[in-house]
């Protein structure tokens, strides 16, 4: 991975826990409803692996995910991306939800980069 500001790190990092939190609860609230949560259950997953090779790579934290987990992970985080594309183009600039989704969509890349140089 290229060389990334400590702020970026810290800041890519805290967006992947905020975001694995509201994924959390979101499972929670839509279990307690009997709604269906296998999608926000895939995404809950993969922000979670991606977080940990975050920390992995960064912090030297334990990373202990296979190929197959790694594979699909990407895959799911890939697929996020466009949806938080789309918000961030609704957002009014300098609002905190514009800020909130460019955040996550730098730490979505860097959690994806990192995924992938473990496959390498």
């Amino acid at each position: 991975m290229e060389r990334i500001s400590q702020e970026i790190k810290d800041m890519s990092i805290k967006s992947l826990e905020s975001t694995f939190n509201k994924l959390t609860n979101a499972v929670n609230s839509m279990t307690a409803k009997g709604s269906n949560t296998t999608l926000v259950e895939k995404r809950k997953n993969a922000v979670k692996v991606g977080l940990e090779s975050l920390k992995g790579t960064w912090n030297g934290e334990e990373f202990s995910y296979g190929q197959d987990v790694i594979l699909t992970t990407t895959e799911v985080l890939q697929c996020v991306i466009p949806s938080i594309e789309k918000q961030l183009a609704k957002a009014k600039e300098g609002s905190s939800q514009k800020t909130l989704n460019e955040h996550r969509i730098t730490a979505l890349k860097l959690a994806i980069e990192s995924l992938e140089n473990r496959l390498k």
